[in-house]
């Protein structure tokens, strides 16, 4: 079949539409965090009520992953991509002109909602048309697109708001994205591989079973709640000792910490790479490691030490995540891919939202060394969920081999587990 390889004449510019929309989705989404202390004194509210305008966007998010999973299968690929990220850019224009809290708050709602059009659908269109042999690196491509756009969003919105006001500097960005969904509508290619199953929610719901009825697919799931939880939970607290004596730093200082965001910009590719030519429990293991010690490291002293800790442990984040979401598409039914790319997602955000707030309280409990420990055994259990899948699909595979020798060592060449 016609796959997209890198022999393909759609190869590069598939990629560049896939960075940007990945780039748009990103920095929308996180476009008020750096200004939550601003928005917190101009609508004279405390700062937890002033973030109800990030989380609103981060938890509707999740919650309409679930409908897209529902929903996926019905519509043309492309379309509810272009959907997605466009609305999204007019409603960040909209918010330009937003002098209520609770319409912001409710703004932002609707934008996560529609931004759950885009990633499930996103890594659905990455696994159905490129070829297999690239899946890794096609998805660390996509993946370095969410580490770029999430630092954008934050340095663009953060950097403006001093020259104009909040509203101004998000209105902006939503006209720059708004450019760049010209151009993702441009370069990217129409779906040649989607097969759609309008109304078809009898069997839309038999893929659902499917894909919670896999331990392996689960597992994965799970992997993808421990990372993201982990990843949030830290960032979310990590600048905390770092007000206090010894450091004393200002929280412009801080905020610069988010510059180790372009880690990841490196470890997606690299990590999925890496993927397509070893075993992908391992790399993902090895992430996972790497998120271990850089944690130890943040433990130090030396400011200079902790840095290069979370520089550490960012690395291994992304490359985790690039890695594991695009083997849920490797193991997903073929016809249910975006599906199980939006129950890993759904799993993904859920574990933002409860890690990062139960990690506060171990913070507040124990200290940062109370909360890295916490963090450190939350990744080893997700280095034994990737052990047991890696069994798992190992034995599914010892059992389609002897079924169906010749056709097996087919259809697994090129498949590292």
């Amino acid at each position: 079949m016609d796959f997209i390889s890198p022999e393909s004449k759609a190869f590069k510019k598939t990629l560049v539409a896939l960075f940007l929309g990945s780039f748009i989705m990103f920095a929308d989404l996180y476009c008020t965090q750096p200004v939550i202390a601003v928005i917190a004194a101009q609508f004279n509210v405390p700062p937890a009520a002033a973030s109800l305008s990030l989380s609103a966007a981060t938890g509707a998010l999740a919650l309409f992953l679930l409908f897209v999973s529902f929903t996926s299968g019905m519509y043309d690929r492309k379309r509810v991509m272009i959907l997605a990220l466009v609305s999204s850019a007019f409603l960040s224009i909209t918010v330009g002109f937003i002098q209520n809290l609770p319409l912001l708050i409710a703004v932002r709602f609707v934008q996560g909602a529609l931004l759950a059009g885009y990633p499930s659908i996103a890594m659905a269109y990455i696994n159905e048309e490129f070829d297999k042999k690239v899946l890794g690196y096609v998805i660390g491509i996509y993946v370095s697109g969410n580490s770029l756009g999430g630092l954008a969003g934050r340095l663009i919105v953060g950097s403006l708001s001093d020259a104009f006001s909040w509203n101004t500097a998000i209105a902006l960005l939503g006209l720059l994205n708004l450019v760049m969904c010209v151009l993702f509508m441009i370069l990217l290619p129409k779906s040649k591989h989607f097969d759609s199953r309008h109304g078809s929610m009898k069997r839309t719901t038999a893929g659902f079973l499917e894909n919670i009825e896999s331990p392996a697919l689960v597992f994965l799931y799970l992997i993808g709640f421990i990372l993201m939880g982990s990843f949030v939970t830290i960032y979310n607290y990590f600048g905390i000792p770092l007000l206090e004596p010894p450091y004393n730093l200002s929280q412009t200082l801080i905020g610069f910490i988010f510059v180790i965001f372009l880690v990841g910009t490196f470890s997606s590719t690299w990590m999925g790479r890496l993927s397509d030519h070893m075993s992908r429990s391992g790399v993902i293991g090895l992430c996972l490691i790497m998120m271990i010690c850089g944690l130890a490291l943040t433990m130090s002293p030396l400011l200079a030490v902790k840095i290069f800790g979370l520089a550490m442990f960012t690395f291994g984040f992304f490359g985790g995540h690039s890695v594991a979401s695009s083997w849920v598409g490797i193991l997903a039914n073929r016809r249910e891919k975006a599906q199980s790319s939006s129950l890993y997602l759904l799993f993904y955000y859920v574990g933002s939202s409860v890690v990062g707030s139960v990690g506060g309280l171990f913070l507040e409990w124990y200290g940062w060394t109370g909360l890295v420990i916490a963090i450190a055994l939350l990744c080893t259990i997700g280095m034994t969920l990737c052990y047991f899948v890696r069994r798992m699909v190992l034995n599914g595979a010892c059992h389609r081999y002897r079924r169906h020798h010749h056709n097996h060592r087919h259809s697994m060449a090129g498949q590292h587990i």
